[in-house]
């Protein structure tokens, strides 16, 4: 084995690779705190599904996946039992070091996470925020706006993939892709 591969192994055995979800004994779900190493899928600008829209100030949204979830999804065109992703909201800066125009990724606004687990949660999926420091997140209620919107506009099994453009023709030649209003 490589010198520089031997030296890694030490920060490797600090840093496990969550990739189910983990939850506290009372049924809150813990943040998983490697999302960045898992499977990049967007990244929007702006976005509002209501209102509330900053065009001054837009917000960034960047979304991460499960490895083992993008793997079986490029199979199968579907979530897996198990399926995380993790919505994180960036603000946006257009001034800054040499940037003369343009928005640019600055501080975290807040964390969300969804999740399917089918025997968990009656409707497969459940949706989590945390905020910016929290490190557990009970569920919002089925009858919250994510779970609606969600249900009603999702191209596949309850996502977004309308939004992942690299999916689309995945989800479309597996014949799981739903057009959305």
């Amino acid at each position: 084995m490589p010198l520089f591969a031997l030296s890694l192994l030490p920060m490797l055995a600090q840093s496990p690779q969550v990739s189910e979800p983990q939850y506290t004994q009372d049924g809150q779900l813990r943040k998983p705190e490697n999302y960045r190493e898992w499977i990049f899928l967007t990244s929007g600008l702006g976005m509002s599904y209501g209102a509330g829209a900053s065009a001054s100030n837009p917000r960034f949204d960047n979304v991460f996946v499960t490895p083992q979830a993008y793997r079986s999804f490029m199979t199968n065109g579907t979530w897996p039992d198990k399926t995380m992703f993790v919505l994180e909201v960036r603000s946006s800066s257009s001034e800054g070091s040499i940037n003369k125009a343009g928005h640019f990724q600055s501080d975290i606004t807040g964390i969300e996470v969804e999740v399917k687990d089918t025997a968990r949660f009656p409707n497969k999926w459940a949706f989590f925020g945390f905020g910016t420091n929290a490190q557990t997140a009970r569920p919002t209620p089925d009858n919250a706006g994510c779970q609606a919107c969600h249900s009603k506009n999702g191209a596949v099994d309850n996502t977004f993939v309308q939004f992942y453009p690299t999916l689309i023709p995945v989800a479309k030649a597996k014949g799981t892709f739903r057009t959305t209003p």
